[in-house]
């Protein structure tokens, strides 16, 4: 019998990638449909736009709020369990919304849908951690998440806007990401002793008493974060947010900003936001194919100037057309961006102490991004608007390469003590005879 490794990250395998990448589709679907929640809403309560939009915030809120509570406890043995009952509560709200047409239970049923969705994006994101490679993994991960989103807003029209098909869509996915679930894999074993304490989040054979000698001495030899990357840690989740306002008021502006500055037409801004997305799928590849090789911090500085840059220009942009290649380039690079700051947080903590709430502090600051972002064009105009979100890039720089720096330093810590303990123990991890 192979003795199983519980103190060390893992590689990507076909379950567990099913597993870890549908979960956290499941918690930011509802991101990705809010504008048909929106339409749904107005349907089901014969409000506003106004006050459908502030309902769905409230969602979103919740599930950002759930994510950041709910985070601690995804770094341990009760991973799988937070996911479950977080897809098993969305699906319950979600489907409620669905099926029941009475204004209050459309309503609650959301906000609960919120709150299940929290716990779904704080297990997905604490377990990308558990993987090797994290930038190759978090690259993949982008990838998965926009292929099937980009579907599921392709199909979702087509179907039709009603309560039924908006809200009973994020019911089906959360209740399929439930059904794959057991595959999420758990945080490492410190103490191998508590082995089958966590078998529940990804089976795994209890290990031979003789194995553990080896089991021991790797989890002896890994390196625990310390106060550096503690720091960088909180560093990282308050620079996340923050770029999060910063990136998602362009977004939500766009559509005003190309129709009076550059006379950008809706099939204009069609363009725009599909290219956007295909710019995201291919950013997604070439962070899977570059992986770790340049590091962190420089990629993520230069990715943030840039994105800066190219902010400024957007608001200076009067041709519709370069107002579409401008708003495309940019979204590819904030993807590849995302998706370093995704890397850098599960980079600093194998188990999943900062990815786990990282998604979920990105809501928190982007939540509330239309109306951030209606307030600063209303102050500064679309060329100021722009200017200051540029300047929001360049400033957000330094701490992201503090951050991206250190969890490089931890990667390569992590590394190097599990070589030694291979070494060390290697007498002691052949295979055992039962």
């Amino acid at each position: 019998m192979t003795t199983p490794d519980l103190g060390a990250r893992v590689p990507l395998r076909l379950p567990t990638a099913t597993a870890t990448f549908a979960i956290g589709i499941a918690g930011y679907l509802g991101v990705n449909l809010s504008p048909y929640m929106i339409t749904a809403l107005q349907s089901a309560l014969g409000s506003d736009v106004l006050t459908a939009s502030w309902i769905v915030t409230g969602a979103l809120l919740a599930t950002a709020v759930t994510g950041l509570a709910i985070a601690p406890l995804c770094a341990g043995p009760r991973r799988l369990l937070v996911a479950r009952t977080g897809l098993a509560i969305a699906v319950v709200g979600f489907g409620a919304a669905a099926l029941v047409s009475a204004p209050a239970a459309v309503i609650a049923g959301l906000l609960l849908g919120g709150v299940g969705a929290g716990g779904a994006v704080a297990a997905s994101g604490a377990a990308i951690a558990a993987f090797t490679n994290p930038d190759r993994v978090a690259g993949l991960n982008g990838l998965a998440n926009r292929a099937i989103v980009t579907v599921i807003l392709a199909v979702v029209p087509l179907i039709g806007l009603a309560p039924i098909d908006v809200f009973g869509a994020l019911a089906i996915f959360a209740a399929l990401s439930l059904l794959v679930s057991g595959w999420l894999p758990a945080a490492p074993v410190a103490n191998p002793a508590a082995g089958a304490a966590v078998a529940e989040a990804m089976p795994v054979e209890v290990p031979e008493t003789s194995a553990l000698p080896a089991i021991e001495a790797r989890a002896a030899a890994s390196p625990r974060p310390g106060r550096l990357a503690t720091v960088a840690g909180f560093v990282l989740l308050a620079t996340f947010a923050l770029w999060a306002v910063s990136e998602d008021s362009l977004w939500a502006m766009a559509g005003v900003m190309g129709a009076e500055q550059a006379a950008l037409t809706p099939e204009g801004l069609g363009l725009a936001l599909s290219g956007a997305t295909a710019g995201g799928l291919v950013g997604s590849i070439l962070l899977m194919v570059v992986g770790n090789r340049l590091g962190r911090a420089v990629p993520l500085v230069v990715l943030l100037v840039l994105g800066g840059v190219l902010k400024i220009v957007e608001g200076f942009v009067a041709d519709p057309t370069m107002f579409i290649v401008v708003f495309i380039a940019w979204n590819t690079i904030y993807a590849v961006a995302f998706m370093y700051f995704v890397s850098t947080s599960a980079a600093l903590d194998v188990d999943g102490r900062w990815s786990g709430p990282l998604l979920a502090v990105y809501l928190v600051g982007s939540a509330l991004t239309p109306v951030i972002g209606a307030a600063l064009v209303e102050a500064f105009g679309f060329q100021g608007f722009a200017i200051v979100l540029g300047v929001a890039s360049f400033v957000l720089a330094v701490p992201a390469a503090f951050a991206a720096h250190v969890s490089t330093l931890n990667e390569r810590a992590e590394r190097a003590a599990a070589a030694t303990a291979t070494t060390t123990a290697e007498p002691a991890t052949t295979e055992v005879t039962a």
